[in-house]
């Protein structure tokens, strides 16, 4: 692939043909938007969405020191996960800052770990060269799988139509490999917005066959736009934004996923410990903006005349219909600030997370 190509998903035709608004993300060519952001949002939150989320990268773990090896990379005590299910985590530096944050699922023969798209030849670059030591086979498989996210009220009625797999049995954060429209697929009760839904990992070549399916039978194409109005809504971080290697998987207020006395000594653990032990330099907060404006990504945060810290993401709450954020600050800010929007102060307070938490 030349330099500065942008890769696509298998899915790429079924997004043009529907016109998706296309842009670059993590070195991909992917929808950001088909009918709109709010349009796409609300059919989550009422309906079901679907999205084209096979950019993200897939490594599997294999061997007689499979465990030990995932153990050693994740902040999450993976001894604990059976075939079947899955567990998020952070990977960490030794100075505790993050290098990812990822899904791992627990397999028969070893693990799959889900990265980010655009951590992922550095992932596993981090990954060999963390277990080199180790009897295990570490492989990017990403280019093997495509990777579709069903998720809303109705996601579970939807997929139902073309699955044999007990979905009502089927937790959250479980998996069981089965068959969509009679093609293999791995459905994980799993996703990244606030709501019910599957994460289906098929083959590339049936996976426009499954979309066309899903989207038939009433599932709304939805891009990365209204994914990342979802996720903020919900609460959760992404990588870049709230995670990244100057910001520890604690301070980011990811600390459930962050097991201290796991068997395994993982890379960042003793760093992770000693902040636990001694404060956080920082903590992240979500925060309602109750002047005029919406704050961004990077925006300063402000108290008693001082920057206190930034913010990590910003938007307009489709749902709440308020101008919604979150913010890395020093821990001891009090719950009113500011946020410096377009040069202007302009108040805001911190709330509770999620956003957006759906009935049960």
């Amino acid at each position: 692939m030349a330099e500065g190509t942008l890769r696509r998903t298998p899915l790429f035709e079924e997004h043009r043909a529907l016109g998706a608004r296309l842009v670059p993300f993590a070195g991909w060519e992917m929808p950001v938007q088909y009918e709109g952001i709010k349009a796409e949002h609300e059919a989550v939150r009422e309906r079901a969405g679907l999205f084209d989320v096979s950019h993200m990268g897939e490594v599997t773990f294999t061997g007689p020191q499979a465990e030990e090896a995932v153990q050693r990379l994740v902040t999450r005590d993976v001894s604990r996960l059976s075939p079947g299910q899955a567990g998020y985590a952070a990977v960490c530096y030794e100075d505790g800052g993050t290098v990812d944050d990822v899904l791992v699922y627990r397999t028969p023969d070893g693990f799959l770990v889900v990265v980010n798209a655009a951590n992922r030849e550095g992932d596993v670059s981090y990954f060999l060269e963390h277990t080199e030591d180790l009897d295990v086979e570490v492989k990017d498989e990403s280019d093997d799988w495509a990777l579709l996210a069903l998720q809303g009220p109705e996601a579970a009625s939807i997929l139902g139509r073309f699955t044999e797999t007990d979905l009502s049995s089927l937790g959250y954060y479980r998996y069981e490999v089965g068959e969509v429209g009679g093609r293999y697929a791995l459905i994980s009760r799993t996703g990244y917005t606030g709501e019910d839904g599957f994460e289906l990992y098929v083959r590339p070549d049936k996976a426009p066959a499954i979309w066309k399916d899903l989207v038939g039978a009433g599932a709304t194409p939805t891009g990365l736009g209204a994914r990342d109005t979802l996720r903020l809504e919900a609460g959760m971080c992404l990588y870049g934004n709230e995670l990244d290697a100057e910001t520890t998987p604690l301070e980011a207020g990811i600390g459930f996923a962050v097991h201290l006395e796991k068997p395994v000594e993982f890379v960042g653990q003793e760093a992770l410990r000693r902040e636990k032990e001694e404060g956080l330099r920082k903590k992240l907060v979500g925060f309602e903006v109750e002047g005029r404006g919406i704050a961004r990504h990077g925006h300063e945060v402000a108290s008693g005349g001082e920057v206190v810290g930034e913010v990590t993401s910003g938007t307009l709450s489709p749902t709440l219909n308020r101008a919604i954020g979150l913010a890395l600050v020093e821990p001891d800010v009090e719950d009113s600030f500011k946020v410096v929007i377009r040069g202007k102060a302009v108040a805001a307070r911190a709330v509770g997370l999620p956003f957006y938490k759906r009935a049960r």
